[in-house]
């Protein structure tokens, strides 16, 4: 293969190629951006006493939204709260999305990124890095993420504000059927650690190893079906396994970084060998 050497573009002076032309780059593929396989919900959507959104897109698997603000040159103080207000303004209106503030720069200069870093944390917020370069009289857009959500334990995790309950009290919320699924999950994990246990607090089941909480899955019996909560980095390859076998996967949470997943009693056996091997790679993933 021939070697040539592009040319980098700075749009901030580009002539012709403006901040519009980039919204609907990213508009007619959001994908580039780097995200998951996201789609465009709205353009320039307009906020109540606070100008428009430059575009919002949405995870339609998980219902995540992210709020994005686009910026040619370097980033700037008025971009970046412009960007926050946005994400704030949209997460009040619609509480029932999970939101993400994003904000795109050509340049993300290292000041601007401990800026940025202070609120990562507390706000979930992703600042991408885009180039462009020329080819043959051709233009083509780069996206990279420079820095990204700071992924965070559930607040369930903090076991000293856990109220400890009993099995009597998972079986009555939901029921023994279920609660016993926990059992047959906790089986599995065995054959990795079998010193692991159930332990039962008010707001899920989780898992202890000589009084110390280790919760990489989680469990949380309903009346019919648990929900586990596994502690996994999302991976193409885990989402086509998934995928072709058919597993009731309710989301992924980028922000606590757990596959979210449907049991019934059944599934045990159908999908055997599927949950052996995400228990299993959750716990080695775990101890490392």
């Amino acid at each position: 293969m021939d070697y040539f050497n592009p040319k980098k573009i700075n749009l901030k002076d580009h002539p012709t190629l403006s901040e519009r032309w980039v919204q609907d780059r990213i508009s007619e593929n959001p994908t580039i951006l780097g995200l998951g396989d996201i789609v465009l919900k709205d353009k320039e959507r307009i906020q109540p006493k606070a100008g428009r959104l430059d575009l919002l897109l949405q995870d339609p698997e998980t219902n995540r939204r992210y709020e994005v603000e686009v910026q040619l040159g370097k980033t700037d103080e008025k971009h970046i709260i412009r960007t926050i207000e946005y994400w704030d303004i949209e997460r009040k209106r619609y509480p029932q999305y999970e939101h993400c503030a994003v904000i795109i720069a050509e340049d993300i200069t290292s000041r601007f990124l401990n800026v940025i870093n202070l609120f990562n944390g507390n706000i979930p917020l992703i600042a991408i890095q885009m180039t462009a370069v020329e080819v043959d009289n051709k233009v083509g857009l780069f996206f990279t993420t420079v820095l990204d959500e700071t992924p965070l334990g559930l607040v369930e995790e903090d076991e000293e504000v856990q109220e400890l309950t009993d099995r009597k009290y998972w079986e009555q919320r939901g029921t023994k059927e279920t609660v016993s699924i926990a059992d047959e999950l906790l089986r599995v994990l065995h054959e990795s650690d079998p010193n692991l246990n159930l332990k039962y607090n008010k707001m899920y089941i989780g898992l202890e190893k000589s009084g110390n909480p280790n919760n990489f899955v989680i469990f949380k019996p309903r009346k019919n079906s648990i929900t586990i909560e596994v502690r996994l980095p999302k991976t193409e390859e885990l989402d086509r396994q998934f995928e072709e076998s058919e597993v009731d996967i309710l989301e992924y949470s980028k922000r606590y970084g757990r596959y979210r997943i449907r049991l019934v009693k059944k599934d045990i056996k159908v999908h055997g060998d599927l949950i052996n091997h995400i228990l299993k790679k959750a716990y080695e993933t775990s101890i490392i």
